[in-house]
């Protein structure tokens, strides 16, 4: 069902995948998806991966991350389709206070992007990084590359 993660742990670790549908309103005038909607796809994944899924999981969403950096490749043109693509979402690096973010948008046969997001637990509060709890850590570590 659409904006519901599914586990694949099939021979690359265990991924967050989020079906994201390509919106009209994502073509830009070349007939593709615009470079700037893809930070929404990323976005979207984000939201249910650390926000959606813990809450239906019962346990507390994550709380103050804040992104320090993204850097994506844009492979392939992505245009209008039925059908949504995969955004995959694994885990590459946890520090105490930050961590890695991977990601593909991808279908069955082609990969669209490649993408990287750094992401710092920060205190609201106090407008300053946190370090990571046992229960974030924890819950990073089940997306973390085999």
């Amino acid at each position: 069902m659409f904006g519901q993660r599914i586990a694949d742990d099939v021979g690359r670790g265990h991924r967050h995948v989020f079906p994201r549908a390509v919106r009209f309103a994502d073509i830009d005038s070349l007939g593709h998806v615009n470079n700037v909607r893809f930070l929404d796809y990323l976005e979207d994944a984000r939201l249910a991966l650390f926000h959606v899924d813990p809450h239906r999981e019962g346990n507390e969403p994550f709380r103050g991350l804040v992104i320090a950096r993204h850097e994506i490749d844009y492979l392939r043109p992505l245009t209008f389709r039925p059908d949504p693509v995969r955004v995959e979402s694994w885990v590459t690096e946890i520090r105490p206070v930050r961590f890695t973010l991977a990601y593909e948008i991808r279908d069955d046969e082609e990969i669209f992007v490649t993408a990287r997001s750094v992401l710092v637990a920060y205190d609201v509060a106090r407008a300053s990084p946190r370090r990571f709890n046992q229960d974030e850590l924890a819950y990073l570590g089940r997306f973390a590359d085999a």
